[in-house]
């Protein structure tokens, strides 16, 4: 009789002891709610785009809204050259182009003063050798320094514009480096007006595309007929 009492007293005990189910249940909520609250990962914050000289990157004008398409052809690109492209890579295009034209500038204007005016080479005779034939008769201690100057030139242009090696990709131009401005301006030309600046810079890039096309013509006529530029036009 004894047993049968403690039996049904332990019976009525178990009834009211916490279930090792719930427990279980229990903890998985809470470890359900742990693994959403890892996973829940905060988007990361897109700076905005760097301003300088007044241009902004938009990614949705043709080469990101760099200024230099000008009538009547307007943005010209027919072989796609800046066609689904970053934004470095447009960058390194703009600054190809600049830097490309300020040369062809001043080489075309070399054509014209180095073989019909006056030289440190030929002295006063203005009747000397033609553009294309003159390196090989400049004396090497003229040669040198100006070779030397191209150089330092060179350097300084890439020290301020473009990552150095080893702490970016390779041929990467820096964040705020706008292409072809390395602060070279000794009489103040630069506006200071974004509009002023997108002008300038589109006269500028007019005329080093002129020069380009000028100076290549230029070399092709002395090989041709080997005459002088002015001499070929009776002068």
């Amino acid at each position: 009789m004894k047993l049968a009492i403690l039996a049904v007293l332990a019976g009525s005990a178990a009834a009211f002891a916490p279930s090792a189910s719930t427990g279980s249940s229990s903890s998985a909520m809470r470890m359900s709610e742990t693994v959403t609250e890892e996973i829940a990962v905060e988007e990361p914050v897109v700076p905005a785009a760097v301003t300088i000289n007044g241009w902004a990157a938009d990614a949705a004008l043709p080469m990101y809204g760099l200024p230099g398409a000008v009538s009547p052809l307007g943005f010209f690109d027919p072989l796609g050259f800046s066609k689904n492209t970053d934004i470095n890579t447009v960058k390194r295009l703009r600054e190809a182009e600049v830097m490309h034209g300020r040369v062809a500038m001043m080489a075309t204007l070399g054509y014209l003063i180095g073989e019909s005016t006056p030289t440190i080479t030929y002295g006063m005779d203005v009747h000397h050798t033609i553009a294309n034939n003159q390196i090989p008769e400049v004396p090497g201690t003229v040669l040198f320094p100006f070779f030397l100057a191209i150089n330092i030139a060179e350097a300084l242009r890439a020290s301020t514009g473009w990552v150095e090696p080893g702490m970016g990709p390779l041929f990467t131009l820096r964040e705020a480096y706008y292409p072809g401005d390395i602060g070279f301006d000794p009489i103040g030309l630069k506006p200071k007006d974004a509009k002023d600046f997108a002008n300038m810079q589109t006269k500028e890039l007019s005329n080093g595309r002129l020069a380009m096309l000028a100076a290549a013509g230029m070399c092709v006529q002395e090989q041709i007929n080997g005459q002088g530029i002015l001499e070929n036009l009776g002068f």
